[in-house]
């Protein structure tokens, strides 16, 4: 008696061409897993042979962006990773609470560009105990054990400042005989740079004027606080201030940041106060340049962002490979006016 066949013949090629679909399926469900990661790989995907955390107070300004980007590229350089911790979390953290972040994450160095505060100094010690380095940006923390200052000398900023106050005094465009020249400071910092800044600015006048004598102008400078919780604390700020009819508008406003910068330029536009208000800002944005082009800001100080960026990844490298760097490091300052705006742009471009 014959036995008929498990499978018929179509039977068999039909399973044969299943099993090869299949298998040709799974190959080609492999080659787009490995394809497709290619295309969505990222910085995240490379290893590099440090990690840094940056925490900037101010972490969605130009200024910030700029820094963050120079400092970036020139640890990639050194074969560094640098991530702005703030812009990774999915709710906002004081200062101080990133700092015990990073801290806490055994991060191998901390680049700190916020106001000074008791409570940073003593993380900074914490992280120095962790045999973390710290390196702060354009507030010193010299009470603390950070590893190196990158920035620019607040001396030599208010030098600067003082000395563009003294071009507005020679070009007589002051006909009242006392000129109010008002600093805004950070009212939230315990940084005594801007200590120094104030008596830079007091000190260049009160040269200039036993040099000259300008009996006709008596030049007043004192110092205005900004809350500097975020922006809109800011704008308010400057807004009381041109709105202060007890002591008066000033002449001259001296403005620290960008932020300050933008908000009192915005100010002094809605209240038409252009022309009898005098900006002197800080930093070169789209913006503080406009405003200069369009005779609203007086002139601006501008730093050099890769120099500063450079600075940073520097001090960490040379911490690591020698085991020390230098405490400081400052960087060169430039003044940009309505005169020189047009050859400042082309120097930027030529840069670029």
């Amino acid at each position: 008696m014959s036995k008929k066949p498990i499978l018929s013949k179509n039977s068999i090629i039909i399973l044969v061409i299943t099993t090869l679909l299949a298998g040709l399926s799974a190959i080609l469900l492999v080659f787009f897993i490995s394809f497709n990661n290619k295309l969505n790989k990222t910085e995240e995907d490379r290893t590099y042979q440090r990690y840094y955390a940056m925490i900037a107070g101010d972490d969605e300004s130009t200024f910030t962006d700029s820094l963050y980007e120079s400092i970036l590229a020139k640890a990639e350089e050194e074969d560094a990773y640098v991530e702005m911790i703030s812009r990774s979390l999915s709710q906002e953290y004081s200062d101080e609470e990133l700092m015990k972040i990073a801290v806490a994450s055994g991060v191998d160095g901390i680049i700190l560009f916020a106001d000074e505060s008791s409570e940073l100094r003593d993380l900074i010690d914490e992280a120095y105990k962790e045999n973390i380095p710290v390196v702060t940006l354009f507030n010193d923390y010299n009470l603390s054990k950070r590893l190196s200052f990158v920035g620019i000398s607040n001396y030599n900023l208010g030098k600067e400042y003082g000395n563009l106050i003294i071009d507005m005094l020679s070009d007589n465009t002051y006909s009242n005989d006392v000129v109010k020249v008002s600093v805004l400071v950070d009212a939230n910092s315990e940084d005594p740079g801007q200590n120094v800044l104030y008596l830079a600015i007091s000190e260049t006048l009160e040269k200039d004027y036993e040099k000259h004598r300008y009996s006709h102008k008596q030049v007043e400078v004192s110092v205005y606080p900004v809350d500097s919780t975020n922006s809109f604390s800011v704008e308010e700020s400057v807004r009381d201030l041109l709105m202060d009819q007890e002591n008066g508008i000033p002449d001259i406003v001296v403005c620290l940041n960008e932020t300050e910068t933008t908000s009192m330029y915005q100010a002094v536009v809605d209240y038409n106060e252009v022309g009898r208000v005098n900006i002197l800002g800080f930093y070169d944005s789209t913006s503080i340049l406009k405003g200069i082009e369009r005779n609203v800001i007086s002139a601006t100080i501008s730093v050099d962002v890769d120099e500063i960026g450079s600075a940073c990844i520097d001090a960490l490298t040379e911490y690591y490979e020698l085991g020390n760097t230098s405490e400081y490091s400052t960087a060169d300052i430039k003044v940009v006016t309505k005169d020189t705006l047009d050859l400042y742009k082309e120097g930027e471009d030529n840069e670029n």
